[in-house]
């Protein structure tokens, strides 16, 4: 089946490319009766959309979220929610020069040897220009969650070599919104701008990390043995653009730890594939942006080498503007579980009901 669509109970697909009219999804599985503020949704889309930080691209999309069903007086119906975004700002002239190059570090080869044809402006559907869609969903979902307690926040940690080296527990994380940079450590956050504007003025692109907090997450979610909670974690977190790693807890660091030194570390909130109850801490590696200013080698459909000048409005560094998506994804995961929880057994002495 083809991959627009995530989730088993809670499911969201989305549809639309970079530079078509519009872009949206369909939001299914969502119960009846939740209050849904649409201004909170609409809050977290302005977090995520082109020219939200000065870090990022010159795109400016409004990034209005129309709903066209399953919403009654801001209540949900149970029936499937749809929602447009207009797409705005496209300027599809550049990349008219794109048409018969290949890109380097983009999908435009393999999109168009497994589907036969693609589209060339800004990527068409593989363009980060989708997430959007996710953001809208994932704000759903994290007012499903909210109902529960369970609360979570992302933050950027790492831009190239500079490194936040402060623990969660010792950080303001109501504060990331206040920097350009997404990160809660205001000295950190300033190496991390200089280096961002440096690497724009030599015309590249340098990559980072997202950290990302959940509280409150009951114990018991997650499906073993293939629909652990952190293998559902993992597979949303890989699927955003840019994305090239994911590390639960200690990650990649556990491997030079004793088994009597991580046992007290945890897990990150997930042991067996279940959710322990304790906060949920993970990292999301993003690579550095393909399109760059620079000039670099590259292909055309004759196979025929080129030196390619990309044009266009690019960020620098994706990953301020990837924040929101982390968290629309973690969501969407989370709300999923939290309903497939529900099945898990039967409680004889306190029946409940969905």
């Amino acid at each position: 089946m083809p991959g627009n669509t995530f989730g088993t109970l809670f499911r969201l697909t989305t549809f639309g490319e970079s530079h078509g009219a519009a872009i949206g999804g369909v939001i299914d599985g969502c119960p009846a009766g939740l209050k849904v503020d649409m201004s909170a949704v609409q809050q977290e889309l302005d977090r995520r959309r082109p020219g939200s930080t000065p870090l990022g691209t010159a795109r400016s999309e409004g990034d209005k979220v129309d709903f066209l069903s399953g919403i009654l007086d801001g209540i949900s119906l149970g029936t499937p929610i749809g929602f447009l975004i207009r797409n705005t700002d496209a300027k599809s002239s550049d990349y008219d020069a794109l048409k018969d190059v290949y890109r380097p570090g983009h999908a435009d080869k393999t999109w168009e040897e497994k589907y036969g044809i693609r589209d060339h402006r800004g990527g068409g559907r593989s363009s980060a220009r989708e997430t959007a869609s996710r953001v809208v969903g994932g704000a759903v979902a994290r007012q499903l969650l909210a109902l529960q307690g369970v609360r979570l926040e992302a933050y950027v940690s790492q831009v190239g070599d500079v490194k936040l080296e402060r623990a969660y527990t010792e950080l303001d994380l109501s504060s990331v919104w206040s920097s350009d940079v997404r990160s809660p450590d205001p000295s950190t956050a300033a190496r991390m701008t200089a280096l961002i504007e440096q690497v724009r003025s030599e015309g590249d692109s340098i990559g980072g990390r997202i950290t990302c907090v959940v509280r409150g997450t009951p114990a018991g979610l997650g499906e073993p043995v293939f629909d652990k909670l952190n293998a559902d974690l993992g597979k949303a977190m890989l699927s955003i653009n840019a994305v090239k790693g994911f590390a639960l807890g200690e990650g990649f660091g556990a491997i030079g730890l004793r088994g009597s030194a991580h046992n007290k570390m945890g897990s990150g909130g997930v042991q067996g594939g279940i959710s322990s109850g304790e906060d949920i801490v993970f990292d999301v590696a993003f690579k550095p942006v393909s399109t760059i200013a620079k000039a670099q080698e590259a292909i055309d459909r004759s196979g025929k080498a080129i030196i390619l000048e990309a044009k266009g409005r690019h960020d620098p560094c994706v990953v301020p503007r990837a924040v929101p998506i982390v968290e629309a994804m973690t969501c969407l995961v989370l709300a999923d579980h939290l309903l497939r929880n529900r099945t898990a057994r039967v409680d004889h002495d306190r029946p409940s009901s969905l």
